[in-house]
């Protein structure tokens, strides 16, 4: 984890535009994520997070992976996940096991009914991004939003496993 230091002077404050950007985009991911949210709450009943689970699940060799190794993906606390894979097991979308190799960790594995599910939610959700983000900006714009994010994530995140599919 990174060390926070106190600023030994005085910080370099944001000016009008840069202010105005920082405001724009605290807004408009707290909308999107919210908007994304409500069309699979509305859809299909499963939240953005669950959304998320089925996906990475869905990427990986045996449609599984280890607890700790998906909390990590997520950039959520392991806490968080464990909740919300509980919900998700409960509505047998996954399962969860016993690591094979050494018994001590657990891994969560996308069930047959976890896929199709994926695989209806997946369009309307693809849909939904493109209409509320990808479509309101150049291919330009969209591009350097990739590699402003990418930044943040591996300036606040060193090796974080998303870093795999870029």
């Amino acid at each position: 984890m990174q060390e926070i230091r106190p600023v030994p002077h005085e910080p370099r404050w944001l000016d009008q535009d840069q202010q105005r950007s920082w405001r724009a985009l605290l807004m408009g991911m707290t909308l999107l994520m919210d908007r994304l949210d409500d069309e699979l709450r509305e859809s299909f009943g499963i939240s953005l997070t669950e959304y998320e689970i089925l996906v990475r699940l869905s990427e990986r060799p045996n449609r599984s992976l280890r607890m700790a190794q998906l909390a990590d993906a997520l950039a959520h606390s392991r806490s968080r996940v464990t909740h919300t894979v509980d919900r998700m097991e409960r509505a047998g979308h996954l399962v969860r096991t016993q690591t094979p190799d050494d018994g001590r960790g657990v891994v969560a594995s996308l069930t047959d009914a976890g896929y199709a599910l994926l695989v209806k939610a997946a369009p309307v959700h693809v849909e939904g991004v493109r209409r509320h983000l990808v479509d309101l900006a150049s291919p330009e714009d969209f591009a350097a939003l990739g590699r402003v994010m990418n930044a943040v994530a591996d300036q606040l995140v060193p090796g974080h496993p998303e870093a795999e599919i870029r």
